[in-house]
């Protein structure tokens, strides 16, 4: 595996880390654990998700986030409770893709994982501030289902095709980009309202 595919996955899965952390270690361990996913030599370092401990964890948080993600405001306070923990997640995450033994590599993977993660996470708390404005509960629940398939699919798209691995974190990006800046606009349209004039 080269150096771009490798880039490329630890770009996706740092960045899927951002929007749902326990899912992708859930996830990835349980694929590893049942020897779905085959990891090449290097990434061993990833086999401790397969660790029963951590699977239990990391099932029972991305249980509570499924939950907890689904009702209003509520998914708002446990976005800003993991506005640490997940660009962490995700830096360690992507700290473990790359090489070990290049140490280099390791502290790029380490702060491009973290800042990739915590702006996933702030393009999706923004997102979803946004939905919790809208009068209909609905939305939460359909925004929300749509972040778990997404970052399922999109986790073992990259896994299974680290080519187009590169191109899930290019879109990523974009996406939490977008968001943030949708985002930013509506605030600004809903709290900063230019009087109008002649009135």
């Amino acid at each position: 595996m080269g150096i771009m595919e490798i880039i490329g996955i630890a770009g996706s899965v740092s960045l899927l880390a951002g929007w749902r952390l326990y899912l992708c270690i859930f996830a990835t361990g349980l694929a590893m654990r049942l020897d779905v996913l085959p990891l090449p030599e290097h990434l061993a370092s990833l086999s401790v998700l397969g660790n029963p401990w951590v699977l239990a964890i990391a099932a029972f948080g991305a249980l509570a986030e499924f939950f907890a993600d689904k009702v209003m405001w509520l998914d708002s306070a446990w976005d800003t409770l993991h506005t640490l923990i997940r660009p962490v997640g995700g830096a360690l995450l992507a700290l473990a893709i790359v090489d070990p033994s290049d140490s280099t590599t390791q502290v790029v993977a380490f702060l491009l994982g973290g800042g990739a993660s915590f702006l996933a996470h702030g393009g999706k708390a923004s997102a979803r501030a946004v939905v919790n404005a809208s009068p209909e509960p609905v939305s939460n629940v359909v925004a929300s289902s749509a972040e778990d398939v997404a970052t399922v699919g999109l986790l073992w798209l990259a896994y299974e095709y680290p080519l187009a691995a590169g191109g899930i974190a290019l879109v990523l990006l974009v996406l939490a980009l977008s968001m943030l800046w949708r985002a930013r606009k509506i605030v600004r349209r809903v709290f900063f309202r230019t009087p109008e004039v002649g009135r």
